[in-house]
């Protein structure tokens, strides 16, 4: 069991929406303070510090009041991965203290409850998804065009609502990862491990050796 973490701040880049959330975190009890979320995919390093800067002026807090940071690593695409890891690791070296990645499909899928599929959107005319029972994953990470999903005995789809669609399945929220998700997807609060993205793909570009 690691120390009591008080207060948290959630970011995730990971999809469209831009998100940066204040949570207070009391043993197994977590409650939001003040969330800031922009959706456009465009915008995540234009967004993410004024919405962060928002969040604790609506809490009533300052950047010396946090004792954590939690950060969706993905899977997502390269460039709003790293806006917000970087962000995220700045801030924990500044502040000097721990930073905690998750996978950003388990910052939704904390929050539903029975058997679930989460999937955003992964261009390319494919999603990233995982599967969840009771907020616990089964399956996945994985990327795949939609018809090569398995949903398994999903009884519902979270995630963004244009990919849920498409499984003939009730939708249910979260839509994007949340602050309160991120704070629920941490599993171990004592050891923080190194930031590692999920991108789930090879790089497009590839070295010269290897085209040839």
């Amino acid at each position: 069991m690691g120390p009591l973490v008080n207060l948290i701040l959630a970011l995730d880049t990971a999809t469209p929406a831009v998100t940066a959330g204040v949570v207070r975190r009391d043993g197994t009890e977590c409650t939001v303070l003040a969330q800031q979320v922009t959706v456009d995919a465009r915008a995540h390093a234009e967004r993410l510090t004024p919405n962060v800067l928002a969040a604790l002026a609506d809490a009533g807090l300052t950047m010396a009041d946090l004792d954590a940071v939690v950060v969706g690593c993905g899977p997502g695409p390269f460039t709003g991965l790293r806006a917000g890891m970087a962000t995220a690791a700045a801030y924990g070296h500044a502040l000097g203290v721990p930073v905690h990645g998750v996978c950003s499909l388990d910052a939704i899928g904390a929050l539903t409850t029975g058997d679930t599929l989460v999937v955003t959107d992964a261009r390319r005319r494919e999603v990233y998804w995982a599967r969840y029972r009771d907020g616990v994953r089964t399956d996945g990470p994985v990327v795949n065009a939609p018809a090569d999903v398995d949903p398994g005995a999903a009884q519902a789809v979270a995630g963004s609502p244009e990919h849920a669609a498409l499984f003939g399945l009730p939708i249910r929220e979260p839509v994007h990862p949340t602050p309160a998700g991120l704070v629920a997807a941490v599993s171990d609060w004592s050891s923080p491990t190194p930031l590692v993205a999920l991108y789930l793909r090879r790089p497009d570009a590839k070295p010269l050796a290897t085209r040839q």
